[in-house]
């Protein structure tokens, strides 16, 4: 098919708050010999879209484009032979008009040329709506449970939050391992959401002392891990609830980045603490092909189930609504944001 010479992307000129977002025409980008080019139908949401925006992860350039999920249908594919050869490659049947979900940063876009490793095929049974909805936190789920910290049957791990896109397909994961799994959140609603998806137990953060009732529900010694998304405002409290040689997982900044802090911290109970990041487990080819095919497998058998808290219009609005709602203090969203292309 002929491909357009401009594309519509969603940009920002400087880092800001969400005002600074806009809906500008831009040319089509390059497409290099490995790459894949996708015609997008759904962008993924998420909060390292608004640490890109306001500075806290920084772009080397302005203007840039915002977003890190994307999915849609394959209109090219790459032609370097190499990567034609290359056996992974040929495992993942790439086909022009293949549904496929993509995980690559400055890809809010309505064309996108990317690496052929950072694209995932989906199983024809799935929507694009779901592949993008799944993408990025499905995969950071998966590899988190595998690799910061493998849970295993018989675990006690907690969750902050337990009731957003991610804490969500935690809980599930939790429970299908034979975990117990123990959440935070903010309302009875939410609680209810979470123990439906899997969780054991759910703290009620703003009402409820969080480490007394980890203890209580542990008989004083504490969980095997935390998967920790807020940061900053939870960060602290994790030590004094975590077992001995229990390990924190540093997952996200929702209440600000975590501040510096001494190492001697981890003496007291020889924790582990780790702040990884999703790209890392899925840095090659091989990884990212194996993770893929795990997370689309659960999600397409249903062990794995994907909820959608909204669908936002592709204009400027639109954006700055979703990122205003994922952000907004108290947790108002439950599962994933998209914005449909």
């Amino acid at each position: 098919m002929s491909l357009p010479s401009t594309v519509e992307a969603i940009t920002i000129p400087h880092t800001g708050g969400v005002e600074v977002l806009e809906k500008t025409t831009i040319p089509f980008p390059k497409v290099n010999p490995g790459d894949i080019v996708i015609k997008v139908e759904y962008f993924g949401v998420n909060f390292i879209d608004t640490y890109y925006r306001q500075g806290l992860y920084k772009y080397t350039s302005f203007p840039a484009i915002i977003g890190k999920e994307t999915s849609g249908t394959i209109v090219a594919l790459p032609t370097d032979e190499t990567v034609l050869a290359n056996e992974t490659y040929k495992k993942q049947g790439y086909k022009v008009g293949g549904k496929v979900a993509a995980d690559f940063l400055g890809s809010h876009a309505t064309y996108i040329s990317v690496p052929w490793k950072f694209v995932y095929p989906v199983p024809d049974t799935l929507s694009t709506k779901v592949a993008a909805a799944a993408a990025l936190q499905g995969l950071t789920a998966v590899t988190f449970f595998e690799e910061a910290y493998k849970v295993k049957k018989g675990d006690t791990i907690l969750v902050h939050t337990v009731a957003g896109g991610l804490g969500l397909l935690f809980a599930q994961l939790g429970k299908r391992i034979g975990a117990t799994v123990i959440g935070t959140t903010s309302t009875p609603a939410k609680a209810e959401l979470a123990k439906q998806n899997g969780a054991d137990y759910v703290i009620l953060y703003p009402v409820e002392d969080t480490v007394a009732r980890v203890l209580e529900l542990t008989n004083g010694e504490g969980v095997d891990a935390v998967f920790d998304g807020v940061g900053k405002d939870t960060f602290d409290n994790n030590f004094k609830l975590i077992k001995r040689k229990g390990t924190i997982v540093s997952v996200g900044n929702a209440s600000g980045a975590v501040p510096p802090f001494s190492i001697p911290r981890l003496v007291e109970k020889n924790v582990k603490l780790l702040r990884p990041t999703m790209s890392n487990y899925v840095f090659t080819p091989e990884e990212a092909a194996h993770y893929g095919k795990v997370l689309f497998d659960l999600v397409e058998s249903g062990e794995l189930k994907i909820k959608i808290y909204n669908e936002y219009p592709f204009t400027v609005e639109g954006v700055r609504q979703a990122q205003s709602d994922l952000t907004a203090a108290g947790g108002k969203t439950t599962g994933k944001l998209l914005i449909k292309v």
